[in-house]
């Protein structure tokens, strides 16, 4: 096992560096010039060279990766080319726990809903409860979550007033504050993922409970509860975590249209920001944090197959 995490991490290091390189010369290509951007029409040639020089962009292309790609092997991302050259490292440490905090409320609330779905849908086939969790999932799977964010806002902030509309409280002003401005936009991402996993759910269950083992534990007298809890689920549950580590990794890069609504400046608006302003060295650090976070996501997902299932055994 220890052998199988240090090879992971070696091809997670790769992985990233390969990242690393294919977003720095990629969103190059991108049309569009950050210095027209940056001067408008009101600059003159002279200070347009003058910006050039003192962004370094001068420099040949693979000077700038060097310079750029030591800096992050010593933690510096560079500064961002607008306002006053605020380092990258500040920007994505300001907006990583808004985009964290939303994530993580949204995939405990998807969670919450589609476990005790999933699994009533399952043992109670074609039954009301079965069509009711599939209707849910139709209609999750369906809506947009920026039409649900503004659904929410419409009748919980605007017209009953329990819940503020935008913004972001952190933690330090403490916990209700916290909850009380994420819990919406928490809900509107949440749902669409809680109707996935609700249906990834059912399908795997069903599967395991037509399964020889099910109907031998039956024949030993277990009961309901132990056979579905004991037996049934741990099996079940090993398609479900592959889809759950990919969909928690989606949630922190891709809650951008909801962090709009609510007005969030979470990791996903940053990055879109930057793209939109050429921002060279915020989009090259968000992307880099972003796959990180997948990478990560993807070596948790296989270590919790051993949890679940012990006869999983990595050589």
């Amino acid at each position: 096992m220890i052998a199988y995490i240090i090879r992971r991490l070696i091809g997670a290091v790769l992985v990233m560096l390969a990242v690393a390189t294919l977003v720095f010369f990629m969103i190059r290509l991108v049309p569009g010039d950050p210095i027209a951007a940056m001067l408008a029409d009101s600059g003159s040639p002279e200070a347009r060279e003058a910006l050039i020089r003192r962004l370094g962009l001068d420099q040949p292309l693979l000077v700038q990766f060097w310079r750029w790609f030591t800096g992050v092997l010593q933690g510096d991302f560079g500064a961002s080319l607008y306002g006053s050259n605020q380092p990258v490292a500040d920007i994505l440490m300001t907006a990583l726990p808004k985009t964290l905090s939303l994530a993580l409320l949204s995939f405990i609330i998807a969670i919450a809903i589609a476990v005790p779905a999933g699994i009533v849908s399952a043992t109670r086939k074609n039954s009301a409860a079965d069509v009711g969790v599939s209707l849910f999932a139709f209609l999750g799977l369906s809506m947009p979550d920026f039409w649900l964010a503004i659904l929410l806002i419409i009748i919980f902030a605007a017209n009953l007033q329990w819940l503020p509309a935008i913004g972001y409280a952190p933690m330090s002003e403490g916990f209700w504050e916290w909850l009380q401005h994420l819990i919406l936009p928490a809900i509107a991402i949440g749902t669409g993922f809680s109707a996935i996993i609700a249906r990834m759910i059912r399908s795997s269950m069903l599967e395991v409970l037509q399964a020889d083992y099910m109907r031998t534990a039956a024949s030993k007298g277990l009961t309901h509860r132990v056979m579905l809890l004991r037996h049934a689920l741990p099996n079940a549950m090993i398609p479900v975590i592959t889809v759950v580590g990919i969909a928690f990794a989606l949630l922190i890069s891709g809650a951008v249209v909801v962090e709009n609504v609510f007005s969030i400046k979470g990791l996903g608006r940053v990055l879109i920001q930057g793209i939109q302003n050429r921002d060279y060295p915020v989009v090259q650090g968000a992307v880099l944090l972003v796959s990180a976070f997948f990478v990560l996501s993807n070596l948790i997902v296989d270590l919790l197959y051993v949890v679940i299932d012990p006869r999983i055994r990595y050589s």
